[in-house]
């Protein structure tokens, strides 16, 4: 192995953790984030495993970094950052018949998110409680759905908005056929 190679092994480890930290993650949050279990994610930032570029790809990703970002200290760009439509991270398994893309930056986790949510006929999301003064926005951008929080209920229809607390139980539920909607959730 080379000397540049030896020296980027070296600073990962380092770097990836500083980068998740900078973020205010855990290693739960990136594990979500990024589809690497957390288990792994640990064993790089410990220096135990060696990622594979696909691995590392998708960290890179979920943490708002570039490969050269992740193994060099300079300032941020100022460019504009692109993730393509392929390349956006999907969360599968949570809800019935959901399947929730993440759109806001992984810094942003915890504060102000913003997903694109999916839902097949019959399809739900339900949310434990946030953190006290959270809330949603959500807009319906085809089909229809039910929105609860805590006992009031409100049915959409495409193009419709609503706006509720998000530190009470809450659900999303298709109202009929499948639906696909627009959520935003701040925490303050």
């Amino acid at each position: 192995m080379t000397e540049a190679a030896d020296d980027i092994l070296k600073r990962l480890p380092t770097r990836l953790r500083e980068a998740r930290q900078a973020q205010g993650l855990s290693l739960d949050a990136v594990a979500k984030l990024s589809g690497v279990s957390r288990s792994m994610v640990s064993q790089i930032e410990r220096g135990d495993s060696s990622p594979t570029v696909a691995t590392l790809w998708n960290l890179t990703r979920a943490l708002g970094v570039d490969f050269a970002g992740l193994l060099d200290a300079g300032t941020a760009s100022r460019g504009i950052e692109v993730v393509r439509a392929g390349q956006v991270p999907s969360i599968t398994g949570i809800g019935h018949g959901c399947r929730i893309r993440i759109l806001s930056a992984p810094e942003q986790v915890g504060a102000h998110e913003v997903y694109d949510i999916t839902l097949a006929a019959g399809g739900a999301l339900e949310s434990d409680p946030h953190g006290p003064g959270a809330s949603e926005q959500l807009s319906v951008l085809e089909g229809s759905v039910l929105i609860r929080s805590g006992e009031a209920e409100e049915r959409l229809g495409p193009g419709d908005t609503a706006r509720y607390a998000a530190d009470l139980p809450h659900a999303i539920r298709a109202d009929g056929g499948a639906a696909r909607v627009f959520l935003i959730v701040v925490t303050p």
